[in-house]
C-alpha cells in the first residue's frame, strides 16, 4: 500500500474519524483507524462500539500508487498529522508490520495493528431517508441535549427522544427535573419511529456538523441509526426501553404569565446564584422568584453561611395573573434560557409547587419545562 495526499486533507478527515475512536475497551485494535485504500480512493473507519463513523476521501490530491488495507494506531497518527508541517504526505506499507510516513525531512515508523482483527462494521442499509437540513439537526442538540439525565440511574434519559407523528418530528429531553422539547414540521414523510440517541453521540455528531452545511439522511432501525453527510457516515446505538410519556407532565392551564427581557432575566439570575445554596439532592443552586403586588419580580438566595442576595426585574410588558412565590434551580433556568434565539421569553406558572413553562416570542417550536424545590 502507497499513496500520498494533502496533508491539510488527511488531517480534516482524521479529525471527524477521531471522534469515534475510544478512550478505554477491552478490545485494544478499536485504538487503530482503520485504512481501505481503493484505486482511486480510500475509506477511514473508526468505533467504539456506542459509535461508528466513516468518511471517504476522493480529493484530488490524493495519489494512489498501491491499494490495500491496514489498521493505523489513531491517536499517534493524529498527533503526527497535527505537528508535521509538510504540505504533502507520504504513506507507504513494509512488510505488512510497519507503516512509513514521510514528510518533507520528518520520517516516522508506526507499528500496525492487525487488520484482521478489525470487527466488521455493519453500517445501515440505505433506503428510505429521512431528509433533515444539517442546521436543524445541531439545533436541535443545542436546544435539547443539555437537559438529558448525567446520571445512569435511569438510563432511558440519558438520551433525546426522537420521535415522528403525524409529519411532526418531537424532540425531548428530560433528567426527571426539567424537560426540554422541541416540535418540528418535516419537509418529507415518514413511517413512524421513537428512538432514543444517547447524549454522548448527539455532542459528538453536533461537534462533526460543525463543517456540515448540506441535508443530512437518517436511516433507522430498532438498534441503530445511520447520519449520512457529504462523504461521512456517522452511526451510533440507539438506548433500549420506553421513554417516559412527557406530555403528561406538561401543564395546560396557566393562571401567572410573566413576560422577561431574556439577557435582563439571564444576568439577574446568574448574579443572585453566586450566592445561593446548594440543594442536597441535585447539588445545584436554589433562588426563589416572587411576584410582587405592584407586579415588580424578585429574585432572591439566601444562604445562613455566606449571606443573601436580592435583585428586582421589571417586567417587559403586561403581567397576568396574582402574587406568587416559587423556588427552584438557577442552573436549570440559565441553560434553558441560553438555548433561545428569542429576546423575550414568557414564564408561565401552574402553581407554586407545579412545574412551571418557558417560551420564547421567536421559538415557537421550542418549550422547556422546570420542576420548582419546595420552600420550607
Amino acid at each position: 500500500m502507497i499513496f500520498s495526499i494533502d496533508r491539510d486533507v488527511l488531517l480534516n478527515q482524521l479529525l471527524i474519524i477521531q471522534k469515534g475512536l475510544p478512550s478505554k475497551t477491552p478490545l485494544p485494535i478499536l485504538f487503530a483507524i482503520k485504512f481501505e485504500v481503493h484505486e482511486d480512493y480510500m475509506l477511514l473507519t473508526s468505533s467504539n462500539t456506542d459509535v461508528a463513523i466513516q468518511v471517504m476521501i476522493d480529493d484530488h490530491s490524493l495519489s494512489i500508487k498501491e491499494s490495500g488495507n491496514v489498521a493505523i494506531p489513531g491517536r499517534y497518527l493524529i498527533e503526527i498529522m497535527r505537528k508535521i508541517t509538510s504540505q504533502r504526505v507520504e504513506f507507504a506499507l513494509i512488510e505488512d508490520k510497519l507503516i512509513v510516513i514521510k514528510a518533507d525531512r520528518s520520517e516516522f515508523k508506526l507499528r500496525l495493528m492487525d487488520v484482521e482483527d478489525y470487527p466488521e462494521i455493519d453500517f445501515l442499509d440505505l433506503d428510505d431517508p429521512i431528509v433533515l437540513d444539517s442546521q436543524l439537526i445541531k439545533t436541535i442538540i443545542k436546544e435539547t441535549n443539555f437537559a438529558t439525565a448525567t446520571s445512569e440511574k435511569r438510563p432511558i434519559l440519558t438520551g433525546v427522544n426522537f420521535k415522528y407523528h403525524d409529519n411532526h418530528l418531537y424532540c425531548v429531553a428530560t433528567d426527571s427535573y426539567r424537560l426540554s422539547q422541541k416540535n418540528v414540521k418535516l419537509r418529507t414523510h415518514s413511517k413512524m419511529f421513537d428512538i432514543v440517541i444517547p447524549n454522548k453521540s448527539l455532542d459528538e455528531l453536533n461537534k462533526i456538523l460543525d463543517g456540515i452545511n448540506d441535508d443530512v439522511e437518517l436511516y433507522i432501525n430498532p438498534n441503530k441509526v445511520l447520519f449520512k453527510m457529504n462523504k461521512v457516515l456517522f452511526q451510533t446505538r440507539l438506548l433500549e426501553g420506553t421513554y417516559p410519556d412527557t406530555l403528561r407532565i406538561i401543564p395546560t392551564e396557566f393562571p401567572v404569565v410573566i413576560p422577561f427581557n431574556k439577557e435582563e432575566l439571564l444576568a439577574a439570575v446568574e448574579r443572585v446564584s453566586l450566592l445561593s445554596p446548594r440543594d442536597r439532592e441535585t447539588n445545584y443552586n436554589i433562588i426563589k422568584l416572587s411576584l410582587r403586588q405592584d407586579k415588580v419580580v424578585e429574585i432572591s438566595s439566601t444562604n445562613n453561611e455566606v449571606g443573601d442576595a436580592n435583585e428586582e426585574i421589571i417586567p417587559s410588558s403586561d403581567v397576568i395573573g396574582p402574587m406568587i412565590r416559587i423556588a427552584f434551580s438557577s442552573r436549570y433556568l440559565v441553560e434553558a434560557l441560553k438555548s433561545f434565539s428569542s429576546s423575550e421569553v414568557l414564564i408561565q406558572f401552574a402553581g407554586e409547587v407545579k412545574p412551571f413553562v418557558i417560551k420564547g416570542n421567536l421559538d415557537q417550536d421550542l418549550l422547556h419545562l422546570i420542576l420548582p424545590v419546595r420552600i420550607d
